[in-house]
């Protein structure tokens, strides 16, 4: 997670390309070292000693690598449906049935101390790294260094940069346990420095937190960073939906009771959750439009999306500790011609939206529920179905340029 909670919009390109002659080369690599010198007098600032700094910084070069890594998109124009399959496989489900059965000790106190439940601990830390199969293999440092040097959503990783360094000085972790995702994100659970710094925890009683290799670390820790985001103990993160023929789609937001009234049912046959569960009212969307399924999203949802900011990752975290738990595959199948829009279409959608006097909190191509309730009013006027799914067809409605 970008913490992956905040491992949000990991989109643009914003650095110059390393070009190859010598004489670009070696002037680049002046300015990477003017980086690192005015790095430094911040770094001690905030508690570093130059002897962390140096064994920190000693040697980084900037990494291309990672700066091609920020040209990938993997949660926009892929369809939604393929998306959440490809993560919620079969063999996922089958693996994580046995860590649970194997970490249950860790998982029924973690759940008792932090009011989470195991089988959303389970699909998070399944989604992040595999229940730990998949390993850091990046040079926390370098590629922090790298996303600094280039400004890629500057300050943000020249803080974390400097946050990485505090971690390793206060921790007295080893240089070579510094070890991340390409953006900086460390361990099973994907914490960003800054979210390891708030949030994780030496569950295990080790003194300080290993979520690289202790597994009650990373589970402790992953609740611990759900309980302080307003995780709701007992609260599903929605469930899939049967809307009756004839709704009207401008209905987005109501409570349990309410939508049992409008004969809105779930697809599983379950009782809706009594109102008292929810702080707030539950929120009806179609992440692929009215011919796909439509789901029913709480509060925990929105938590979900603090860990990483989309609503597909949501749906399969949720859908996947679901399954861990018995639960059934979703009843409608996802429209084969799905094609989400890419960031930059979702970005001129949001400005023309904000052009047309709608509230929108930034632009940075996130469609939230709110974006969706515009979207909708925006499809009513011009004929088409409301169900708040950002199309092609209704930029081309708004005259927004698609090519």
């Amino acid at each position: 997670m970008f913490h992956r909670a905040i491992l949000i919009a990991l989109f643009v390109m914003l650095a110059v390309p390393f070009a190859p002659t010598s004489a670009q080369a070696q002037g680049r690599a002046e300015s990477f070292t003017a980086f690192v010198d005015a790095l430094w007098p911040d770094a001690r600032a905030k508690g570093i000693t130059r002897a962390t700094f140096d064994n920190a910084m000693r040697g980084l070069t900037p990494d291309q690598r990672v700066i091609n890594a920020t040209r990938r998109q993997p949660e926009y124009g892929k369809p939604v449906g393929d998306y959440i399959n490809a993560l919620v496989a079969p063999r996922r489900v089958q693996t994580g049935l046995a860590k649970a059965k194997e970490w249950s000790r860790a998982l029924e106190g973690v759940e008792k101390k932090y009011g989470v439940e195991r089988w959303i601990l389970m699909a998070l830390w399944g989604m992040e790294t595999d229940y730990g199969a998949a390993k850091d293999k990046w040079d926390v440092f370098r590629s922090l260094a790298t996303l600094a040097y280039v400004k890629y959503r500057h300050p943000y990783f020249r803080n974390e940069l400097i946050v990485a360094m505090g971690i390793m000085q206060n921790n007295d972790y080893p240089r070579e346990q510094m070890v991340s995702s390409w953006a900086g994100a460390m361990g099973q659970s994907q914490f960003m420095p800054s979210s390891m710094v708030g949030y994780a925890v030496s569950y295990s009683g080790q003194g300080r937190p290993d979520l690289w290799n202790n597994v009650p670390d990373v589970l402790a820790s992953t609740a611990n960073y759900l309980n302080k985001a307003g995780w709701r103990t007992g609260l599903p993160w929605g469930f899939e939906v049967v809307v009756p023929k004839g709704f009207d789609t401008m209905k987005s937001r109501a409570t349990f009771s309410e939508w049992t009234k409008l004969g809105v049912r779930r697809a599983d046959g379950k009782p809706y959750p009594r109102d008292d569960q929810a702080a707030t009212p539950a929120i009806l969307f179609f992440p692929s439009g009215i011919k796909g399924p439509a789901f029913i999203a709480t509060e925990n949802f929105l938590v979900l999306k603090h860990y990483n900011n989309s609503d597909a990752y949501a749906i399969a975290v949720g859908h996947l500790a679901d399954r861990l738990h018995g639960g059934i595959p979703f009843h409608a199948a996802w429209p084969k011609d799905d094609r989400p829009l890419s960031r930059d279409l979702r970005i001129a959608l949001q400005k023309k939206l904000a052009a047309l006097g709608y509230q929108v909190a930034d632009f940075e191509g996130r469609i939230d529920f709110d974006i969706r309730d515009y979207i909708r009013a925006e499809q009513k006027k011009h004929g088409m179905v409301p169900d708040g799914n950002p199309t092609i067809a209704l930029l081309e409605k708004l005259g927004v340029p698609v090519r």
